[in-house]
């Protein structure tokens, strides 16, 4: 499955499988994952939501202009939703191509293309309260 929006853990070799294929000679990846301090703060979770319809309509979007761009190229993305670790994958995206330089491309464009467009909200938990982190975070 190429687009993924779950409350489940994602398995980064699920995204490259989903993209991988005899003609591609790179698959480049991407993992967010969550960190232990954020603005200054100790993390202690956070929690996605998203609107679903709308998400899996970007991903499909980013893909297709990234095809449009490095043609060949093929994207896979991955994003969780609900409650996420520190230390856990929360976005994974993979970009294969025949050749590595479009792969990285397509993969950077992507990820920047998802966080400036897709309806996800990130809910920060730290040891001293939360705060809610909108789109482009």
């Amino acid at each position: 499955m190429r687009f993924l929006l779950s409350d489940e853990p994602i398995i980064a070799r699920a995204v490259v499988s989903a993209v991988a294929s005899e003609r591609a000679g790179a698959v480049v990846t991407f993992e967010g994952i969550v960190r232990r301090e954020a603005r200054g703060r100790r993390v202690l979770r956070i929690e996605y939501e998203a609107y679903g319809p709308m998400v899996l309509a970007t991903f499909q979007r980013v893909s297709s202009e990234a095809a449009r761009r490095w043609p060949g190229v093929e994207i896979g993305i991955h994003h969780r939703t609900g409650s996420c670790a520190v230390g856990e994958p929360t976005v994974v995206i993979a970009a294969a191509s025949p050749h590595r330089a479009e792969a990285f491309e397509a993969c950077r464009f992507a990820i920047e293309q998802l966080k400036a467009e897709a309806p996800i909200w990130k809910h920060e938990f730290y040891e001293d309260g939360s705060a809610w982190i909108g789109q482009g975070s």
